[in-house]
């Protein structure tokens, strides 16, 4: 396993220089097929750098390529399985405290590795297995915050776990591809007390920076995901549309395209709500809102992007206004029932 000793030195060095990027478990983009969660999850791997470099001193701490295939495995199916679940049953924990502790298992294993390899494997393995279910908790959490829809959520987490599988496995064989290169350039690196030391310093200083940095957020205990509705305020409104125009050509505008004002001005007073969104909501959560005002059993709702617009969405009628700081459409959908149940709407019928 020299090869890989020379990859994970190479690796740690480059993570002490970057602090930043101690924040390595976001999940970045949106897809709207099932094959792009293959995609995102792949990528966010191969950007791991934690994580991969956990993958890295437990290849050097088994010494044996089957061992070392065990050993990653477990490891694999512990974050497979809390990640499934916890996407499905909508689980959020606190991502800053899972990223310390992945931090802190690069000192677990540097440790181990410095202390000699275990004469009994069985407690290394459970440990192993443990990381993979604390690392997996917080990917679901991440995974969530990219507005995972109801319909077709288990064919995308599970797409999303193929793609982190796939990363994790490109990610091993390019590390082994790296050492087995540069051992002939840098034979210094051979030695593998360097790699378990510099696997616990950079565990350390990512595990601090993290800590530093998020202050009293990094101590939030575990905690069941919030209600969406939760972050909605319903308020008098405030609002105003011109007037001066007729119907809108149709009920909902997609980012980019030109809102009627004077249209909308014109039928909030016959009494429709009107919703407005922030342009660059993900792709999923627009689909959210997309199908929420598109659907005839909405009743006389039109929406459109509103590029100033601080709040995720928005829904306005006559006389309220609820202000979402997070998609929340089953809120918005019981104002905008709330609202055509009063008879002070039915002035446009």
């Amino acid at each position: 396993m020299r090869q890989g000793a020379i990859a994970a030195g190479v690796a740690v060095a480059t993570v002490l220089m970057l602090p930043g990027a101690a924040w390595a478990h976001g999940v970045g983009g949106s897809s709207e097929t099932v094959g792009g969660f293959v995609w995102l999850g792949t990528k966010h791997m191969l950007a791991g750098w934690d994580h991969l470099l956990f993958v890295g001193g437990v290849l050097l701490v088994a010494g044996a390529i089957r061992r070392a295939a065990k050993l990653i495995s477990l490891f694999a199916l512990g974050h497979s399985i809390t990640l499934f679940t916890a996407a499905v049953a909508d689980w959020h924990v606190n991502p800053v405290l899972v990223d310390i502790v992945v931090a802190l298992s690069l000192v677990f294993v540097g440790v181990v590795g410095l202390r000699g390899r275990p004469k009994n494997w069985t407690w290394f393995a459970a440990a192993v297995f443990a990381f993979g279910l604390v690392h997996g908790l917080g990917l679901a959490t991440r995974l969530q915050d990219l507005g995972l829809p109801s319909d077709g959520l288990i064919p995308r987490v599970l797409a999303f776990n193929l793609g982190v599988e796939i990363g994790q496995l490109i990610a091993a064989v390019a590390m082994l591809m790296i050492g087995d290169v540069l051992r002939h350039y840098l034979p210094r690196l051979r030695d593998v007390r360097l790699s378990h030391g510099a696997l616990i310093a950079a565990g350390v200083v990512a595990a601090a920076v993290l800590a530093i940095t998020s202050g009293p957020d990094a101590l939030r205990p575990v905690q069941a995901a919030a209600d969406p509705a939760s972050s909605c305020e319903v308020r008098n409104r405030t609002e105003t549309f011109p007037a001066g125009g007729g119907h809108p050509v149709k009920d909902f505008f997609e980012p980019g395209e030109v809102v009627p004002a004077t249209s909308f001005g014109h039928v909030i007073g016959d009494g429709y709500v009107i919703v407005t969104y922030r342009p660059d909501l993900p792709a999923e959560q627009l689909a959210q809102v997309r199908a929420f005002v598109t659907d005839s059993a909405a009743g006389r709702v039109v929406g459109g992007a509103a590029p100033d617009q601080a709040e995720a969405v928005k829904a306005v009628h006559a006389y309220r206004t609820i202000a979402c700081d997070a998609v929340a459409v089953d809120a918005v959908r019981g104002f905008t029932r709330e609202w055509f149940a009063d008879p002070r709407s039915k002035v446009g019928e």
